[in-house]
């Protein structure tokens, strides 16, 4: 028999609602801060119990609501948001109304609220979608939101949930976003009876990066700034040194509202390109501001993700932004390299694990210096190979009878000796400087090719057997307006009829790659995207590998003449701070800290 259409219950859709908009505790914890961040709230409490599984519970200091108002916001889509109906003009977190019904509809929710100018508080519970009557409650000024039992209405959703420190993880990293993009507000979170992390209102952004992002990020971070017509970007990013292997230090925001996205985060791999390789980060904060008429956050339920009328125009804005930036830092390296190296020096042989954990970077070159010596150190033994590479570095710089106005001139110092055939020396008025010859030369190739391949653009190379790739009719039409590009690139395309093309040229550099296969990627790409930046990369990427086996090698002797020319190239050489991998070329140690070491301060 034929089933009738019929309406759903409204608890069953309150329920559906909830599937969507609150996956996970963290999703309940971002909906409940917005909503205080929207109603004037400069100061948010958040305690959580089974990373939220049995309790949530956000408390802020803000206009609160009044007695009406309360028992409207568990209706669904009620909202006082969206008073204009406007859509394309959102200016704050939430505007759907969806978020508190979701939430009763499969959890225990009681909120209690007081308006000013309200003489008593009231309070309304809201049990698996049933609500209850109001009732007076003494309460201050503001509102609490109480979550326990999440998805006791709905048990199959229990299920997904990861552990309680995961689900802790994630609401952590929600609430990090939030505080960046509004460093004014009081932030603190609990989970039990521990303080996870407590932020005081600041008066500068570059305090509460301080406090999120830590010490080091803010000493290996460089501000960006861009203004074009309705949009401007402002944040920080970090020197491409100072990376890691996932992306969850990286930041973003578009009118305050913490957002993830594809194409802006494709941006920031291009950007970074010619720093790092495909599998390191950078951490960084980024902010664009835009009219709010020029952006959709009404893309998902959950606010995450966002269009763009002019998408293009801000992914190339970003890029040229955090490119300009790194340009102004092209001689920098990260300064937590010289604190991780000098701690090595320091550590006995016996603490070596916990170095490697701590100061991975440090611990890397450390081991690609196999120091040695005899020496009988000041402090009773201890790793005296270390110290005795200090020591000579100490006598180095003190014994030292070159010109001090000539080392002044030298933004890298004078060469003095190389270890191992692999590191130079030099020597600074204040400090020394270590150098890895293969790294540094290897980033002076890399750069002089890059010139040439501008200079003289790609040299194609005709296939002797032409190949033809068969694609969807729609991908036929994505690659079309591109074929200009492409030729210019070295990729010769011809179309033929609706679902066919033939390569005739490629790039030389690209002799010998699965042809098909990069085409494929292409229009991914710009699927992706709207542009082809994967054939860009992969060039980069080979220009990078070529320059490595161009590049001085480690074991080599060179002679001071040869390592001063080194260095003197290094000072007038772009990105020269960090080879093609994000290593970086060189640490600089400072006289003050090596002293420390033998207790002379």
């Amino acid at each position: 028999m034929q089933q009738r259409i019929k309406l759903l219950d409204p608890a069953l859709i309150n329920q559906i609602a909830a599937g969507e908009v609150i996956e996970r505790p963290a999703a309940a914890v971002k909906e409940l801060v917005e909503n205080s961040i929207d109603a004037g709230a400069n100061k948010i409490e958040v305690s959580l119990r089974d990373g939220g599984r049995t309790l949530i519970q956000v408390i802020d200091n803000g206009h609160g609501m009044a007695r009406e108002d309360l028992v409207l916001c568990v209706e669904r889509h009620a909202t006082s948001k969206l008073s204009t109906g406007d859509l394309f003009n959102i200016h704050s977190f939430g505007f759907r109304g969806e978020a508190l019904p979701s939430i009763g509809s499969v959890s225990r929710l009681s909120m209690i609220s007081k308006p000013q100018g309200q003489d008593t508080a009231f309070q309304l519970d809201v049990e698996g979608g049933v609500k209850s009557d109001l009732i007076p409650a003494s309460y201050p000024f503001g509102t609490r939101v109480t979550i326990r039992d999440l998805f006791y209405a709905t048990p199959a959703r229990l299920k997904f949930l990861k552990s309680a420190t995961t689900e802790l993880g994630h609401c952590t990293d929600y609430l990090n976003r939030l505080a960046l993009a509004h460093p004014s507000i009081e932030f603190t979170l609990k989970e039990g009876a521990r303080v996870v992390f407590h932020y005081p209102s600041c008066a500068t952004f570059p305090e509460r990066l301080k406090a999120v992002l830590g010490k080091e990020f803010a000493e290996n971070s460089r501000q960006v700034t861009a203004l074009r017509d309705h949009m401007e970007i402002n944040g920080w990013i970090s020197l491409p040194t100072y990376n890691s292997s996932q992306s969850t230090e990286q930041y973003l925001f578009v009118n305050d509202r913490p957002i993830k996205d594809k194409s802006l985060s494709a941006a920031i791999r291009v950007a970074y390109q010619d720093f790092l390789p495909s599998n390191r980060y950078p951490s960084l904060a980024v902010f664009l501001k835009i009219d709010p008429s020029e952006v959709d956050v009404n893309v998902h339920p959950a606010k995450a993700e966002v269009r763009f009328r002019e998408a293009q125009v801000i992914r190339g804005l970003l890029i040229s932004a955090l490119k300009q930036t790194l340009h102004e830092t092209t001689h920098e390296t990260s300064a937590h390299l010289a604190r991780e190296a000098v701690a090595i020096l320091r550590d006995n042989n016996s603490q070596m694990g916990v170095v490697k954990k701590n100061y991975p970077a440090a611990f890397s070159m450390a081991q690609s210096i196999p120091l040695q010596g005899k020496i009988s150190s000041v402090y009773g033994g201890g790793n005296y190979q270390a110290r005795t590479f200090v020591d000579e570095a100490v006598n180095m710089i003190d014994e030292s009878s070159q010109d001090e106005n000539e080392e002044d001139s030298y933004p890298l110092g004078l060469a003095k000796a190389q270890i191992h055939k692999t590191y130079v020396i030099a020597e600074k008025n204040d400090g020394l400087v270590i150098v890895d010859q293969h790294a540094a030369h290897e980033r002076l190739v890399y750069e002089k090719m890059k010139e040439q391949y501008q200079e003289n653009k790609i040299r194609s190379q005709t296939l002797l057997l032409p190949e033809i790739l068969n694609l969807a009719e729609n991908d036929i039409h994505l690659l079309t307006p591109h074929l200009e590009e492409l030729e210019r690139l070295g990729i010769g395309i011809e179309i033929f009829g609706t679902n066919s093309l033939v390569i005739r040229q490629i790039p030389a550099l690209l002799i010998g790659i699965d042809v098909q296969s990069l085409i494929r990627d292409l229009i991914a790409d710009i699927k992706e995207i709207g542009t082809s930046f994967s054939l860009t990369e992969k060039l980069h990427e080979i220009l990078s590998t070529l320059a490595c086996h161009s590049s001085i090698r480690a074991g080599k002797t060179l002679s001071i003449p040869e390592m001063n020319a080194l260095l003197r190239q290094m000072e007038i050489t772009p990105h020269s701070g960090q080879c093609n991998h994000g290593r970086p070329t060189y640490i600089e140690l400072k006289k003050a800290d090596i002293e420390k070491l033998f207790g002379r301060r």
